[in-house]
């Protein structure tokens, strides 16, 4: 941005995620003479009316954004409580998974072999070995 430049922000949530953040990047804007505006309303860093409007909506901001990650997380721990949250599901069906096993016991197949037969990446064959115990 060019020094009289505007730079508009929808919410003053999408400019920082925190307080001493927002009032650091306006510094630096006022700093490379680039105004700030929030909504309809353009941010006035030199005024003291402006400033304090600006370090209270970043306030209620920061508020808004740690009230919706403290929700998310007990949402995921009820779902979780629930069994409802079990995380990414295996590529290959368990009996896929048996078969994958078999074939690498043998010892005529290299994990990128495997990887191509089945359709998945190596590091899928690699987690698949782990989790299904080998004969021996």
């Amino acid at each position: 941005m060019r020094e009289g430049d505007t730079l508009v922000v929808p919410k003053l949530d999408r400019l920082a995620r925190s307080v001493p953040d927002a009032r650091d990047i306006a510094d630096k804007l006022k700093a490379r003479g680039v105004n700030l505006a929030l909504g309809a309303s353009v941010y006035d860093p030199s005024d003291p009316m402006g400033k304090m409007f600006f370090n209270v909506l970043a306030t209620f901001a920061e508020f808004e954004s740690d009230l919706i990650r403290m929700r998310t997380r007990e949402g995921m721990a009820i779902a979780r409580a629930k069994g409802k949250l079990r995380g990414k599901q295996p590529k290959l069906s368990d009996r896929q998974s048996r078969e994958l096993r078999r074939i690498y016991d043998t010892g005529d197949y290299s994990v990128s072999d495997l990887a191509e037969v089945f359709s998945v990446s190596r590091p899928t064959v690699y987690r698949t070995l782990q989790r299904v115990p080998g004969v021996g």
